[in-house]
């Protein structure tokens, strides 16, 4: 459960928030992130009805190649791979910045490394380790928004920090909704960007304990966990600041002091508000490295298993960790990070899209995924009823998430042509993620002629564990 919130929870709520607020209006950023709530609660009962009967550490890697199209499956595992190795960059990036806050005179790159090599250590010395740290930087991001949502509520209606507000602001100027449906779809992006590592709960199902129970309990959680800590914090934060306010624009690792949570909490009389809301947004860089090198390892590690990767990145310790995958894993993260202290991080700036279009295409898979396996398990004469986890909704659920998710992938591109010109840079670059997973797909689907599979011949029983 908390590897899963830890996933979700992250600098899309506590700093992009405030900007998605300001782009549509406190109406049109709640209505964005609840679309893209519904969406991710359908994609993980999907995954966890999957996961819950076939727990593996390839996840929809694997589902995806049984159930769909061995190609499928290969694609999205080292799209997945690629995408969490870059993102490990992107919070040494991020960390480095937030300790500038403390430390203003100090170089980012000391304090990347050191952070680097705590992740390593904490996957490094077993799955437990990992497991124990990811639980306790989720509480840390968990009771802090619990926080902010019950000292908002006490603001509108002027418990704290004086007179009430009420919904002043979300009917001022042309709130709630501000820039209208394009303004919206804008938001829409920033949303599904945020909710990205709620399938992390997935690939942690292959080393979880019992995972028939535990799996479909965290899953039932995943509704009002969005409900929770998305839904209601975007509200409080609507109802306490003014879409035209323009510090909301503002809000990145760079101006810690401007996020939407850090105003609040001054607002209400809290001292060290900005300090503290640092040192919580830390934890919160730390936790999404902390997941990314473990999914990313786990996926590196069953490639290798399944013959997707060289063989070497398949060995385990005494303690179960995949150490050559970790370290591949790692040593490439690092990579993506050093390009960001050159050239202006041009290229970095690629990488960082090209691993966001990874996780959409991943999303994908998972709807394809469980659609297939659930037609499958029919035709093979399983019962329904048999399953430890069973999503509601199907087939609604799975066709609903593939269409809203190939919605956002497709409009991604938008302000590239909106302007009195096609920007071509920006356009490209927010599609370069397809033409890569394209020639993943198609290359192997050519070298190994590979076919979609027929529903009576998909996989359902694990050899491994039947």
């Amino acid at each position: 459960m908390m590897i899963s919130i830890g996933g979700s929870i992250g600098t899309g709520l506590f700093l992009a928030s405030g900007g998605a607020i300001s782009t549509a209006g406190p109406g049109g950023a709640l209505l964005a992130y609840a679309a893209i709530g519904i969406m991710v609660y359908f994609l993980m009962t999907s995954l966890g009805e999957m996961a819950a009967y076939m727990p593996v550490s390839g996840s929809f890697s694997t589902y995806a190649g049984r159930f769909v199209d061995p190609a499928l499956g290969y694609a999205l595992g080292w799209n997945y791979w690629f995408n969490w190795a870059v993102t490990i960059a992107a919070e040494l990036s991020a960390a480095g910045l937030i300790m500038k806050f403390w430390f203003p005179d100090t170089p980012s790159l000391p304090w990347s490394v050191l952070f680097l090599a705590i992740m390593l250590l904490f996957n490094y010395l077993s799955v437990k380790g990992f497991g124990e740290a990811e639980y306790w930087f989720a509480l840390i991001k968990v009771v802090t928004v619990v926080l902010f949502i019950g000292v908002g509520l006490l603001m509108i209606f002027g418990i704290l920090g004086g007179q009430p507000v009420g919904f002043t602001h979300f009917t001022e100027g042309d709130a709630p909704f501000h820039g209208g449906f394009m303004a919206m779809l804008g938001v829409f992006m920033a949303a599904g960007f945020s909710f990205q590592g709620t399938e992390l709960l997935g690939v942690a199902a292959g080393e979880s304990e019992n995972p028939r129970v535990n799996i479909p309990k965290a899953i039932r959680q995943v509704f009002w966990r969005i409900l929770l800590f998305y839904i209601l914090a975007i509200f409080v934060i609507g109802m306490l600041i003014s879409y035209t306010n323009p510090v909301l624009i503002n809000g990145d690792v760079d101006n810690i002091a401007v996020s939407p949570f850090t105003i609040v909490f001054e607002n209400a009389g809290l001292a060290f508000a900005a300090s503290v809301m640092n040192a919580i947004i830390l934890t919160s860089v730390l936790s999404a490295g902390n997941s990314g090198m473990y999914a990313s390892t786990r996926m590196l590690w069953v490639l290798a298993k399944e013959g997707k990767a060289p063989q070497w990145l398949g060995a385990l310790n005494r303690r179960g960790v995949p150490v050559t995958s970790l370290l591949a894993t790692a040593a490439v993260g690092m990579l993506a990070f050093f390009t960001s202290l050159f050239g202006d991080g041009v290229v970095y700036i690629w990488l960082l899209n090209l691993s966001g279009m990874c996780g959409f295409l991943a999303w994908l898979g998972i709807a394809v995924s469980h659609y297939r396996f659930r037609k499958a398990y029919r035709l093979q004469g399983f019962r329904i009823n048999d399953l430890p986890f069973k999503a509601r909704w199907y087939p609604f659920g799975p066709i609903f998430a593939f269409a809203l998710c190939l919605f956002v992938m497709i409009g991604q591109g938008y302000s590239a042509v909106t302007g009195d010109a096609i920007d071509w840079k920006a356009l490209l670059s927010s599609y370069i993620g397809l033409p890569l997973f394209a020639a993943f797909y198609f290359g192997y689907k050519l070298k190994h002629k590979t076919r979609l599979i027929p529903l009576k011949d998909c996989q359902l029983v694990d050899p491994e564990n039947k």
